[in-house]
């Protein structure tokens, strides 16, 4: 280990975000990033760079000295841009150095809390003895939210109309007046009126019932086999940066996601705290490459 790597960090570190201040992914880094601060004894950063699939975010790190003081948040949304775009002007898997996981969360499935659907089981029932007449609302077509029901739509073989919409809000309001019968969301967009009793959720899309839904089941408990979807984040550097830097910074980010605190925070949020090596990172990555690029095909959406 040279002199230089041994003294990292030396100066305040970078972390850039692909997404707008006040959001899930922002909030968590920002709290990750306070505890970092303290773990290394240089300030962790954090600047908002959103863009159209995180290229602008991504770009910057990439392209910046690979000294360990840029870094950037990735998502599974990174997955998803390789197949939603013609052209990258980089490559997640030669050009990023994974450090780890920070986090992940999952889908959450809410109909009209006056609706007749009970159960998912109910819906999916009513949307194949109905086929192509029930609508099911999301945000932006290729956001995880939207290509999850897609994925839906093939695995529990019902034929419903996806109907996506800019903002949240805008979903409620049309799953209130039953434009949309079904909403597909991240549990912080609706929570406010699950808990004032105007909406329900009828299954997650998690591999086991969460910690903070335990009464919900999952999709899979529903009958929709091998459906399983989590959106996550997690840091990586550019290429070329020192392992010696990586393995700090990794080793203070398993750290800081083992404290009670963080690990609340991030519950609160919807956001189970979770870490891992860069090799994980990486395979996670390539795994959700090779999904959402089945499904976008499938479902027949443009590269832009």
């Amino acid at each position: 280990m040279t002199q230089a790597q041994a003294k990292w960090p030396e100066k305040p570190v970078r972390l850039v975000l692909p997404f707008g201040a006040g959001g899930v992914a922002d909030v968590t880094a920002r709290i990750l990033a306070d505890k970092l601060s303290d773990k290394l004894g240089q300030r962790v950063v954090v600047e908002n760079m959103p863009g159209p699939g995180g290229i602008n975010a991504a770009r910057t790190v990439v392209t910046a000295t690979p000294d360990g003081y840029t870094m950037g948040l990735l998502s599974n949304g990174t997955a998803i841009s390789v197949d939603s775009f013609r052209k990258l002007p980089f490559d997640p898997v030669k050009d990023f150095a994974m450090i780890s996981l920070m986090g992940e969360f999952d889908l959450v499935f809410v109909v009209n809390a006056k609706s007749d659907y009970k159960s998912f089981g109910d819906f999916v029932k009513a949307a194949k003895a109905a086929p192509g007449k029930m609508n099911v609302g999301t945000i932006a077509v290729g956001s995880t939210q939207n290509l999850g029901a897609e994925l839906l739509k093939s695995s529990a073989d019902i034929n419903v109309q996806i109907v996506p919409y800019k903002r949240s809000p805008d979903i409620v309001v049309a799953l209130l007046r039953n434009d949309v019968q079904l909403m597909v969301e991240f549990p912080p967009a609706v929570q406010g009126q699950v808990s004032a009793g105007d909406l329900r959720i009828l299954a997650t899309s998690a591999a086991s019932r969460s910690k903070q839904l335990p009464d919900v089941p999952t999709i899979q408990e529903a009958g929709v086999k091998d459906y399983v979807v989590s959106s996550w984040n997690g840091v990586f550097a550019p290429k070329g940066t020192p392992k010696d830097v990586i393995d700090t910074m990794g080793k203070a980010m398993h750290e800081v996601l083992a404290m009670p605190d963080v690990i609340e925070q991030f519950a609160k949020l919807g956001v189970q705290a979770k870490d891992s090596t860069p090799d994980e990172l990486m395979n996670r990555l390539k795994s959700d490459i090779v999904k959402w690029g089945a499904v976008i095909e499938k479902a027949g959406i443009p590269k832009k």
